[in-house]
């Protein structure tokens, strides 16, 4: 015990989370089971750090733990809480709870035996904790940890302080937050540089971003999906073939007969990893109104620009990305949905939405919003692109 004491010590005094994230503040802490998803290389080991650091420093009442370590091969995890509780443990930190076989299961005598314990666990975003752990349904409050939106990034490349507002602020009150903005900067100075690596926070290491998120991608498909999904290891060079394709395809429905062709596999099965791929935040799928899985998309994207960039760079169309963008950061809190003809997206079923450039045509339809690319300020249903960042 005294080993993971220490490790938690050097891990919560060498932490220094550049941005401190939104949703710190939005978890109702005094829940005594959270679970925080989030995709691969968001930052959820630095988030569990960085409420270490902000409510405990190096109290010994909170300790955090990673469910990599081989000791938890032979002592399980409802055994090492117990001897934490002893020793007058209050809060546990559990990363990556999807590598114990029985996660679920332990999470659930944890929470009936301590009672006097709290446990703040992360896991993927491919895992379903309610709808396939019945065990934790009524005792789990889970949250999403997102990649950084073009907001974050702006105040971590910047230093500035922006606050992020709602949709509804943004459709009818755009042209004053953005005078509140272009003051300090421009922020079309930095949009080139967060689509093609701003989500991740790891852009801030001194490694090879594109490599290092192709290494992320591999592992959301070898860990996430495969263990997760109990697939065996015979069918993970067809996942990432079809991942591949998907890419190279661009924004469009895909042929679903063509890719179980391509991929050597049945119709059923290419729509099951497609669910997959999007579970693990790889892609998104983009439904007319009213239909959803399993039937058939009428959009497959990349989940967000970065792995535009990333999986296929010879082939990065700029209408693609400002659309891969827009829908990126709508997908958090509202409901996209295929737009009816002349128009991208539909939203919330009932704001239509066109992605343009400010150099295209287009007879302005008042009953339609419009958001532009490389325009600092907009007026009237016509909204600079960039500020869709600025939702979260």
């Amino acid at each position: 015990m005294e080993t993971f004491y220490k490790t938690h010590n050097y891990l919560v005094e060498h932490t220094n989370a550049p941005v401190r994230r939104d949703l710190m503040d939005q978890i109702d802490w005094n829940h005594r089971l959270i679970g925080i998803k989030g995709t691969r290389g968001v930052g959820k080991t630095t988030f569990l750090l960085q409420y270490a650091k902000e409510k405990f420093g190096l109290d010994r009442s909170c300790l955090y733990v990673n469910m990599n370590n081989f000791y938890f091969s032979q002592i399980s995890l409802v055994d090492f809480a117990g001897e934490f509780v002893k020793r007058g443990g209050k809060v546990l930190l559990i990363d990556q709870v999807f590598k114990l076989p029985d996660w679920s299961h332990d999470l659930r005598t944890c929470h009936e035996r301590y009672p006097q314990l709290k446990i703040v666990f992360t896991g993927s975003s491919v895992m379903r904790l309610k709808e396939e752990n019945p065990e934790l349904n009524g005792i789990v409050q889970s949250y999403n940890l997102r990649g950084f939106s073009f907001r974050e990034f702006l105040n971590l490349q910047t230093g500035s302080h922006f606050s992020s507002y709602t949709l509804h602020d943004i459709l009818t009150n755009h042209e004053h937050i953005c005078k509140t903005i272009l003051p300090h900067l421009n922020p079309l100075n930095y949009f080139q540089d967060y689509i093609h690596h701003g989500f991740y926070p790891f852009f801030l290491e001194k490694r090879n971003f594109s490599e290092n998120l192709l290494k992320t991608m591999n592992m959301m498909i070898e860990v996430d999906i495969l263990l997760i999904k109990q697939i065996e290891l015979k069918y993970l060079s067809k996942i990432k073939k079809l991942l591949y394709l998907l890419a190279v395809d661009g924004p469009v429905a895909p042929n679903i007969s063509q890719l179980a062709n391509d991929i050597q596999t049945s119709r059923a099965t290419v729509m099951n990893y497609i669910k997959y791929l999007a579970d693990a935040r790889l892609i998104n799928m983009v439904y007319p109104a009213g239909e959803k899985f399993p039937k058939k998309p009428s959009k497959i994207m990349m989940h967000n620009t970065n792995l535009m960039y990333s999986i296929y760079p010879v082939k990065v169309e700029e209408q693609d990305v400002l659309e891969t963008f827009f829908v990126n950061t709508l997908w958090k809190d509202h409901k996209i949905n295929k737009g009816d003809k002349g128009t991208s997206f539909m939203v919330d079923n009932n704001i239509p939405f066109r992605i343009c450039d400010e150099k295209n045509k287009f007879k302005n339809n008042p009953n339609v919003c419009y958001a532009i690319h490389k325009t600092e300020i907009g007026h009237g249903n016509q909204i600079p692109l960039w500020l869709f960042g600025f939702l979260y």
